[in-house]
């Protein structure tokens, strides 16, 4: 599996800060989904073509790079270890193991070992990021109606 992973030193995280603004007025102005975004090599002037998808994707990373924190890209079909997996998740290995075994997230077996594919955790995370949207929606809804907000 090949995940790229960066923390940021302090010159890094300069020159994110550095090219966000501009990057995202480049974006802002050209809207179209499938216009290559042109990128110029500084020192000889060369001219690459990126996919707005990719640039996109950038500036993600870059945002978190000026906020001083690590990134990590894990493609979609990457199989993760249950430990991987937990990490993504900011929970404990066991707490994840009981989500594989309540069928909550996909997984697979190796022998032994339990394998998560990235797009069916990424899955599991958006489903429990609208739970968790409704239920602050809820509550809000709740606090409005006893007057306590």
């Amino acid at each position: 599996m090949a995940v790229l992973s960066s923390h940021p030193d302090r010159k890094q995280i300069q020159a994110a800060e550095s090219a966000l603004p501009q990057i995202r007025r480049y974006l802002d102005e050209h809207q179209e989904a499938l216009t290559p975004v042109p990128v110029i090599v500084e020192d000889n002037q060369e001219k690459l073509l990126l996919p707005r998808a990719a640039v996109e994707l950038l500036v993600g990373v870059l945002t978190h790079m000026a906020a001083g924190r690590g990134v990590s890209i894990v493609p979609d079909h990457a199989e993760l270890t249950t430990q991987q997996a937990a990490d993504m998740l900011n929970v404990s290995r066991p707490h994840l193991i009981g989500l594989l075994q309540a069928e909550e997230i996909d997984y697979r077996k190796v022998g032994t070992h339990r394998r998560v594919r990235a797009a069916s955790l990424l899955e599991y995370m958006r489903r429990d990021d609208q739970r968790r949207r409704e239920a602050a929606d809820e509550l809000s809804e709740l606090n409005r109606e006893l007057g306590l907000d």
